[in-house]
């Protein structure tokens, strides 16, 4: 009996997944927790369950921007990564790997998931998770984030590692 590959669109459960699962939690987000307030505390200040917009990108860089440049940078760019890197994904010219696949599955699920908020909530990103760092890289606590944002950065790590891990099949030559 011969073996079965699994299908390339497999991994993109993963990315439907993502995506329901930020827009679930946001939306409870949105429906239970007043904006600009704590929500819930878990293990004394550690985490803290909160209702902020981010109306930037990461770390909120970019928030005084005029209108024009964040529908630029923070739609129309965000809209042309995400097909690049959809092109890549079905790609038959571009050997990639199945961990490499489901990293961009990993990435397409979160970057769809901000930017649907940066399309439907008028560049306003729900961002809920807070964890106090305790002054590590300066910060008392971690810019809040969100289930997207973690996937973003998840698959950023995982695809630089493989990326660097992955051996190549080319031959060396020795011209020398």
């Amino acid at each position: 009996m011969e073996k079965k590959e699994p299908s390339r669109a497999t991994p993109l459960l993963l990315t439907l997944a993502i995506v329901i699962a930020d827009q679930l939690s946001k939306a409870w987000i949105v429906a239970h927790i007043p904006e600009n307030s704590i929500g819930f505390r878990f293990l004394g200040d550690f985490l803290a369950i909160v209702h902020v917009r981010n109306t930037a990108i990461a770390f909120s860089m970019g928030v005084g921007l005029p209108i024009v440049v964040k529908l630029v940078g923070f739609i129309f760019l965000p809209i042309l990564l995400l097909v690049g890197i959809s092109m890549l994904y079905f790609s038959r010219k571009v050997e990639i790997t199945r961990l490499q696949r489901w990293t961009l599955a990993l990435f397409l699920g979160g970057g769809i998931g901000n930017l649907i908020d940066r399309i439907f909530r008028s560049f306003r990103v729900v961002d809920f998770i807070s964890v106090k760092v305790y002054g590590f890289l300066g910060f008392e606590r971690w810019p809040t984030w969100n289930i997207a944002d973690a996937s973003l950065v998840v698959s950023g790590i995982l695809i630089a590692i493989t990326i660097l891990c992955t051996p190549t099949n080319k031959k060396e030559t020795n011209d020398v």
